[in-house]
């Protein structure tokens, strides 16, 4: 084999590898991109050893689907997420008859919110100010130390930002998906409770006037929610279950961050 095709040949391996490298390469940055994104900034404590209110975790009661349930929603191509239709279909029983051959039914069971569709979750990292502390060194010679001490006692809430029907299985199924998508101890409702501090220090500077302002962090999430008219179709001894007239509506959530404060210093003339 010539130089020159040798070369060519060398060029050619190099290439190729590259295609399959590229792709690899995009992906990590991409996994590691999305890591970051939730990431808790430097600014920003967790103060669950030191909040003066005993928040509790908003915990979701996970429901597993029975086996009838399983083999009901198997048939469908649509997902069913939302726990309180799951929970229905558990407590459904079916003894079909043997002479039922010919019957045919259709029960209503209700419109219900299917599923919930992420598509696109940010962090607000001053979602609401909580807290202002200040100290005065304007005629001192020397530089000072402040730390955050809350002064009051502050409820955070959440909401959905718009109306929706069966608002509470709606509020259930965003909560579990912006946990899951952010490993963040998500809530509607948080509790800063007053005389919460923390030992991180601020220099005030001679001469100079300090500001400490404290912020609840929160989440905001967008997606869509799937709604369904839900029936159980009997058809002889088999059943089954059919949606029917599927909609789609656009939804967003505010999530505060559980026993989270974010803090920006500020020094001054």
């Amino acid at each position: 084999m010539s130089r020159n095709k040798m070369n060519r040949y060398i060029i050619s391996l190099i290439l190729a590898s590259m295609v399959f490298i590229v792709p690899f390469i995009s992906l990590a940055e991409e996994k590691k991109d999305t890591e970051n994104e939730f990431a808790v900034p430097s600014h920003v404590l967790t103060i669950s050893k030191q909040n003066t209110f005993p928040n509790t975790s908003e915990d979701q009661e996970i429901i597993e689907p029975s086996e009838l349930a399983k083999q009901l929603m198997d048939g469908l191509n649509i997902n069913i997420e939302n726990p309180s239709l799951i929970k229905l279909l558990n407590e459904t029983s079916l003894k079909p008859s043997p002479i039922s051959f010919g019957y045919r039914g259709l029960i209503y069971l209700g419109r219900w919110p299917l599923n919930y569709t992420s598509e696109n979750t940010t962090v607000n990292w001053e979602y609401q100010q909580i807290n202002l502390n200040e100290m005065n060194n304007l005629g001192g010679a020397n530089q000072l130390m402040m730390n955050y001490h809350q002064q009051e006692q502050k409820d955070i809430r959440g909401a959905l930002t718009n109306k929706i029907s069966n608002s509470s299985d709606v509020k259930n199924m965003i909560l579990t998906k912006a946990k899951d998508k952010t490993n963040l101890p998500l809530s509607y409702h948080t509790v800063i409770g007053q005389g919460t501090k923390t030992d991180q220090s601020y220099h005030v500077p001679a001469k100079k006037y300090g500001y400490l302002y404290a912020y609840a962090p929160a989440v905001n999430e967008v997606g869509q929610i799937t709604f369904g008219e839900v029936f159980l179709e009997l058809k002889g001894n088999k059943t089954a279950l059919v949606i029917k007239n599927v909609t789609k509506q656009g939804i967003g959530a505010w999530l505060p961050i559980q026993d989270h404060v974010s803090f920006s210093f500020q020094i001054k003339e």
